[in-house]
């Protein structure tokens, strides 16, 4: 049922979906990527699909001769907090630039990317973008630890609510799980503080800009987490000693609330903080993340006190916390599905659809797993858990079959559970499909230009590449732009290319652009296609009066 009520609605919710944004992708600039212009501009404007954070380095400009220009400091335009300028030299030099940069999104996830402006004709060789952006070391030891973080508060706050909820008699067995689910939990939330200004900026492992972490929001969140900690093993500690001073209700209120405050600590800080419906989103994540928790960090509870023999209400008592943890993971999983994605297409498109897939397909191996453990501790409803090993009498054997099935049982969901806890993960640090989507459409709505790569060998060992753009890239008159690159990535001057579009379903074509050498690119600003499909596009270079290459690509074309 759970299973089929995810698939209808996500029918319901994907098909009548609106736009959302979650990681910062550039949507337009000025100077225009690519553009010629007559004169040196003064500044260089960006502007994103969300609001962004600065960097000390954000950007790098290199000059045709690849040396980087000096320019003045970046910062948001006037009331834009997604919008930045960055003063440029009085005086540039003829030739094509290239500016590479790197922002925090409004989610916490540094994005980068690069592009190109030519000030009175373009260069016939160019600087080159940084092709490494990203500290390797650096990010793998970030990930480890933000993978190690959502383990860690999954089994504290579930062996918590397993604890105050199905209430087993045997709870000193609880505290290695605490134990080591708190040490984690501090350890990783300390080594993300640490490491997050070096992953910001893509640099190597260093804490020398921990003052300037301290004052972002991604820094005050994982500060007040590592508090939240702290206070909450101060808590756990008190409960020890004087538990039987403490009123049960003020004891489940104040666990209740450390538990809300220490998921807020991801919800304001990832996917959910950025695009529509920001109160609603956070709201929904720290459901699906106290949920997750209930259910996985509740089953490592349930294994590790399983063998010391259970009443059968406790596992009772868990089914149905578990039940409902599924209800409220279901639709806050639905809601959330529908806010990073838009559309069926980019279930398979994008990566994040297709991991989403893939936690899906987790999910509903999850949930027939549960089924199974459900069938056990239903049989098991009426008759006393006896320790493994223990006595069987005055009951016959059967009670111990049903045990053992349901340990092996929990034991599988909880592995799968680990898979599903990694899956979620992924998602939260992946570019949503719709955020893809907004970066390619201008705020007219109009469609960004198609941009087409074709790497091409040809004679004794010669390698290159053309970049052809049609813009804007649908059914009409479209203006035709293509760059010849070499070997070594600048820009080369070749003596013929030629460009033809064909639409085999429809045995239309070819069609030749009729792109002309305008100086260092060739272009066309009339060529007309006519219907939308798949279209197949044949690019023919040629180098030299001897060697000359022709290389096929599909390109689809929209009304």
């Amino acid at each position: 049922m759970a299973v089929g009520s995810l698939g209808s609605l996500l029918l319901l919710l994907l098909g009548t979906a609106s736009p959302a944004s979650a990681h910062a992708a550039l949507r337009a600039t000025d100077p225009e990527d690519g553009t010629i212009l007559q004169r040196a501009p003064r500044t260089l404007t960006l502007t994103y699909t969300e609001s962004v954070g600065l960097l000390t380095d954000s950007f790098r400009i290199f000059d045709p001769e690849n040396h980087r220009l000096r320019t003045g400091p970046a910062d948001h335009a006037p009331g834009r907090s997604d919008t930045v300028r960055v003063p440029l030299p009085k005086r540039m030099a003829k030739g094509t630039y290239v500016v590479a940069w790197r922002v925090v999104s409004a989610d916490s996830h540094p994005v980068s990317g690069a592009l190109t402006f030519s000030v009175g004709e373009r260069s016939v060789t160019t600087a080159t973008a940084p092709g490494e952006t990203e500290n390797r070391t650096t990010t793998s030891l970030y990930n480890i630890a933000r993978y190690l973080a959502y383990l860690a508060v999954a089994l504290v706050l579930g062996a918590a609510a397993f604890l105050a909820y199905c209430r087993p008699p045997q709870r000193t067995l609880l505290r290695p799980l605490f134990a080591v689910g708190a040490a984690t939990l501090l350890v990783s939330t300390l080594a993300l503080l640490l490491l997050r200004g070096p992953y910001e900026e893509g640099t190597a492992p260093a804490f020398t800009s921990l003052g300037h972490t301290l004052t972002t929001r991604p820094g005050e969140l994982l500060l007040a987490r590592l508090a939240l900690v702290l206070v909450a093993a101060m808590f756990a500690l008190c409960l020890r000693r004087w538990g039987a001073a403490v009123p049960r209700p003020a004891a489940l209120t104040a666990g209740a609330t450390l538990a809300v405050a220490l998921a807020l600590t991801w919800s304001a800080a990832e996917h959910a903080s950025a695009g529509i419906q920001v109160p609603l989103a956070i709201a929904s994540t720290t459901l699906h993340l106290l949920a997750t928790a209930a259910w996985l960090g509740g089953l490592a509870a349930l294994l590790l006190t399983l063998r010391a023999g259970l009443p059968p209400q406790v596992v009772t008592r868990f089914s149905r916390m578990a039940l409902t943890s599924v209800m409220v993971l279901v639709v806050t999983g639905v809601y959330q599905s529908w806010r990073g994605l838009g559309s069926w297409q980019a279930l398979t498109d994008t990566t994040y659809g297709r991991v989403l897939l893939a936690k899906l397909a987790a999910v509903a191996l999850l949930l027939t797993v549960a089924a199974w453990s459900r069938r056990w501790t239903a049989r098991l409803a009426t008759r006393v858990l006896e320790p493994a090993g223990g006595p069987l009498l005055p009951e016959p054997p059967e009670p111990v079959l049903p045990a053992r099935h349901l340990r092996r049982s929990v034991l599988a969901e909880a592995t799968v559970g680990v898979v599903v806890l990694v899956l979620t993960t992924l998602l939260t640090s992946t570019l949503p499909g719709r955020a893809a989507e907004e970066a390619a459409t201008a705020e007219t709505g109009i469609p960004a230009a198609s941009v087409t790569t074709v790497p091409f060998t040809v004679g004794q060992g010669g390698h290159g590449k053309v970049q052809i753009t049609f813009d804007p890239g649908r059914v009409g008159t479209n203006s035709v732009q293509a760059v010849v690159y070499g070997a070594n990535g600048a820009l080369a001057a070749v003596p013929e290319l030629r460009i033809t579009m064909t639409l085999p379903a429809q045995r239309l074509g070819p069609l030749d652009t009729e792109v002309a050498d305008r100086g260092g690119y060739w272009a066309t600003n009339s060529f007309d296609l006519p219907i939308p499909g798949t279209w197949t596009m044949k690019v023919t270079v040629r180098v030299s009066d001897l060697d000359q290459v022709t290389v096929s690509r599909t390109v689809r074309v929209t009304r």
